[in-house]
């Protein structure tokens, strides 16, 4: 006959078992473990409790052994002494410290491959270590330095001002160009898009000459007007600028625009001071971020230029066009902030 032996609980200790044995988000491990102390604490035998449970005998044994000595911290799994690392803190330390480093062989970046090789690992242990380092080689990220420009305050201030609260009749207006358009064709057809396979065309081309795209995006509108050029230099940037002086009659015209030479020439200073409701605006040096035509001009890039084919310039400035006109009837409005973090300072 089994000798049946009472397992003594505490009511706190009886209440915790309970609630582990009935839960049904309780690991199941911990489940099995408290029936075992709860049978055990009702004199039921190892060889019973072994039969309830589906635990071996032995298990059963270890379990009312571990809480008789260590009560409920008993029933923890103790840690394990573990496998020994595989990567050495010497290993380690040289991975990042060469990751962080420039290439030798006068490529710019470093991939798993090269570092597996210069540090004698194998490829799996060179990206477990960048990735519990949280180093990624093969990514960039691009930060706007901060301003030379001793006005940098002054002129901020002044654009972000014509955004948020521009002059009552006002017109504000940001112009830029886009130079440098190529219009290239494929050697063969362009093989259309189909189910399961995407658009496909041939790397090799023929470029059918460029243009330049002179662009005014009217802030408060969003909407744009344009035309194509065949360059960026003065003369075309001042027949635009008659241009809109013409079209918005009336109107007091601010027109910020970067600090291309060609924007600051003499012909375009003498013009623009003989006209009382045009004033131009220049954004800090380095910072043509703050025109928003360079906004427009991704999206333009996007929706035009990837992956565009031509026969002619002709035919690639008539596209420009029809684009600018579709843009303006269907899409356009004014861009909203989104940026939320800490004012810039020069």
């Amino acid at each position: 006959m089994p000798k049946r032996v009472r397992l003594e609980l505490k009511p706190e200790d009886e209440a915790t078992l309970k609630m582990w044995a009935n839960s049904a988000t309780t690991e199941h491990r911990f489940v099995l473990r408290a029936k075992v102390i709860l049978l055990a604490s009702q004199g039921v035998t190892l060889k019973d409790i072994s039969e309830k449970t589906g635990l071996h005998q032995q298990n059963c044994y270890k379990w009312r052994k571990r809480f008789e000595t260590h009560g409920l911290d008993g029933l923890f799994d103790k840690p394990g002494r573990g496998r020994k690392p595989v990567i050495t803190p010497e290993e380690r330390a040289n991975v990042i410290a060469t990751a962080c480093t420039d290439p030798v062989d006068g490529s710019t970046r470093w991939s798993v491959r090269k570092l597996a090789e210069v540090t004698h690992l194998g490829k799996s242990t060179v990206q477990q270590i960048l990735s519990e380092a949280t180093i990624k080689p093969h990514k960039t990220e691009y930060w706007c330095g901060k301003s030379p420009d001793p006005e940098f305050e002054a002129k901020q201030a002044a654009i972000i001002g014509l955004y948020m609260n521009p002059p009552e009749n006002a017109l504000v207006l940001c112009v830029d160009e886009k130079s440098q358009i190529q219009a290239l064709d494929r050697t063969r057809p362009r093989l259309p898009m189909r189910p399961g396979h995407a658009k496909r065309m041939t790397a090799t081309y023929k470029r059918n000459g460029t243009t330049c795209l002179l662009a005014a995006l009217a802030v408060h509108e969003g909407t744009v007007d344009g035309r194509c050029v065949k360059g960026a230099n003065h003369e075309e940037f001042l027949k635009f600028l008659k241009h809109l002086y013409r079209k918005y009659p009336g109107k007091e015209l601010h027109v910020i625009t970067d600090n291309l030479s060609a924007h600051k020439h003499h012909k375009v200073k003498d013009w623009v001071e003989r006209r009382k409701r045009l004033t131009l605006h220049f954004t800090p040096t380095y910072s043509s971020w703050l025109n928003q035509i360079e906004i427009w001009f991704n999206i333009f890039a996007r929706d035009v230029l990837d992956g565009g084919i031509w026969r002619s310039k002709q035919e690639l400035v008539d596209q420009i066009m029809k684009y600018i006109r579709s843009y303006n009837e269907l899409w356009a409005k004014p861009f909203k902030w989104t940026y939320t973090g800490k004012p810039l300072t020069a």
